[in-house]
């Protein structure tokens, strides 16, 4: 018989200053972090039925030393906000004598980073995490599992293990449908990591992934984290009306969010499904409003439309739109800041995640970069100091326009957009725009119970924790019920974020403040260069 695994999946921390973490917003509603590791708990589920499985998320909670002398063999690694804290736990791992397994974007772009794991899984687990499974259960002890890239089979992915996570520490669950991108942005690693032609898991395969969170207990928002929902809008076509009838026959127990390209909005009736199928936010990466910044970085496909138009399309759909934007193109002017800013305001757009441009590894942008020996030596290695994701780091190679002014344009552009004005006059317009009249509108659902509560805890925490928003949140109530009463759950969705970002926006200041002033005083010591090959 062969002997049973004790496996210790642990999630390393990300870095504690991140758009993203929404720290402020989670405690809100009584939550740790905003979503659990998808990936880790789809591995798990790919292991041995005699492997067990125990998982600690570093994000929420502690790892023991009772975990550790449990554990045989150690999983870990993630993506790259994520590298210090992998990095601590190999250590930790090696100190108790534990083996270790990292897998993961990061270790998969730079997988020297992790010369100190005992095994490297490189690429997707799919495919490879069984010659892993073999070669350990044949007591081998170190290795290195390189995945053939693209060609991971994901209609052969099992259910993820949802049954391992604590739903009460997560705003989110998430699932995955596709992995790929048919575009070919120059600064993007997904189609370096997945590959540009869209792979898609089967209807039943993620449908059944939704039963098993449904049969878990679990209701609330759902995140499919595909980096493209509709990159493949052949295949989502045909899925969505299989959502849309497993949503209606369960009674609506989820809200869904998820990621898209710009072009959805020239699809009526991809807009349509997507609603009833109770998608309610939509991240969609705009990086700027300058067609030749746009042409130049390979995302053509924004120069085929008014954005602002586009982003008024998916509102009239019932779709929120968080917005992504970049500052520090080479091809951008000096009215970047006033450009930003101001497609922002007129999209309505409250949620607008701007960043400073990050060379990636693997990607066309960094090959660039490197053959014109502009990109700094260290670029791929997360420094804690630098803060915690492309709001406070970044530009990690040498720009073409003046450091301080590219900085400068990015601190106007936080500024404006995250004043507490300036956010709320958004909110305000995107509420009058919101089509609510599809089931996102609806509040008799299967998740009405989990939804009332977190509403009320939501209301009652900001009243009475928050006292500096108190004001805006009344009046956004009292125009909300005036004006479009079924938006009233995305737009307390809205406020609560803000919670977290405008604060969130203030550190932003204070770090790029302080970059500022380090090149203006001569403080500041320019990076060594990597040596172009």
């Amino acid at each position: 018989m062969t002997a049973s695994v004790n496996v210790l999946l642990l999630y390393p921390k990300f870095q504690a200053g991140s758009f993203w973490n929404y720290k402020d917003t989670c405690e809100l509603v009584g939550a740790k972090y905003p979503a659990p590791p998808l990936g880790l708990i789809t591995v798990a589920a790919m292991l041995p039925a005699h492997w067990t499985s125990r998982l600690v998320d570093r994000n929420t909670g502690e790892l023991s030393r009772e975990d550790l002398a449990w554990a045989d063999v150690v999983f870990t690694g993630g993506m790259l906000p994520q590298q210090p804290d992998t990095l601590e736990i190999l250590e930790i791992c090696r100190a108790a004598g534990k083996p270790t397994v990292v897998g993961g974007p990061d270790v998969t772009s730079s997988p020297g980073h992790y010369a100190d794991a005992d095994f490297r899984v490189i690429g997707e687990a799919e495919g490879v995490l069984e010659r892993f499974v073999e070669a350990f259960e044949r007591g081998e002890r170190s290795g290195t599992f390189e995945a053939e890239k693209f060609k991971a089979d994901v209609t052969t992915t099992p259910v993820p293990r949802f049954d391992l996570l604590n739903f009460d520490d997560y705003v989110q669950v998430n699932v995955q449908y596709s992995r790929g991108c048919p575009f070919t942005c120059e600064f993007c690693d997904i189609i370096e990591l997945y590959g540009r032609k869209p792979r898609t898991k089967t209807n039943d395969q993620i449908l059944a992934e939704l039963q098993a969170l449904y049969d878990l207990g679990y209701r609330g928002h759902v995140d499919f984290v595909d980096d493209n929902l509709i990159g493949n809008k052949k295949a989502v076509k045909q899925f969505l009306p299989e959502l849309i009838a497993w949503q209606n026959a369960h009674g609506r127990p989820f809200e869904l969010s998820t990621e898209a390209s710009l072009n959805l909005a020239d699809d009526d009736a991809l807009l349509t499904m997507m609603q009833q199928a109770g998608f309610f936010i939509v991240f969609i990466g705009i990086e700027s409003p300058d067609p030749d910044v746009l042409n130049a970085t390979r995302k053509k496909q924004n120069t085929r439309r008014d954005i602002a138009a586009s982003v008024h399309k998916v509102y009239e759909a019932g779709i929120m739109v968080i917005g992504g934007f970049i500052v520090g193109f080479d091809e951008e002017s000096d009215q970047v800041a006033d450009e930003i800013a101001g497609l922002i305001e007129e999209a309505a757009i409250p949620v607008a995640m701007t960043g400073l441009l990050y060379a990636l590894p693997t990607t066309q942008l960094t090959r660039r970069l490197e053959a014109q020996g502009r990109l700094h030596a260290e670029f791929d290695i997360a420094d804690p100091a630098d803060g915690g994701d492309q709001c406070t780091s970044g530009l990690n190679f040498e720009t073409l326009r003046p450091r301080a002014q590219i900085l400068s344009d990015f601190r106007k552009v936080i500024a404006r957009v995250y004043a507490p004005d300036a956010f709320f006059a958004r909110l305000r317009d995107v509420v009058a725009r919101l089509d609510m009249s599809g089931p996102n509108g609806d509040a008799f659902h299967a998740r009405l119970g989990s939804d009332l509560k977190k509403l009320g805890k939501l209301v009652w925490s900001i009243t009475r924790h928050h006292p500096e928003h108190r004001g805006h949140l009344w009046r956004m109530i009292a125009y909300t019920l005036r004006t479009n009463p079924r938006a009233f759950n995305p737009m307390l969705q809205m406020v609560a974020l803000y919670v977290h970002l405008g604060p969130f926006s203030r550190t932003v200041l204070a770090h790029i403040d302080a970059q500022i002033a380090q090149i203006e005083t001569g403080t500041w010591q320019q990076p060594a260069l990597a040596a172009a090959e």
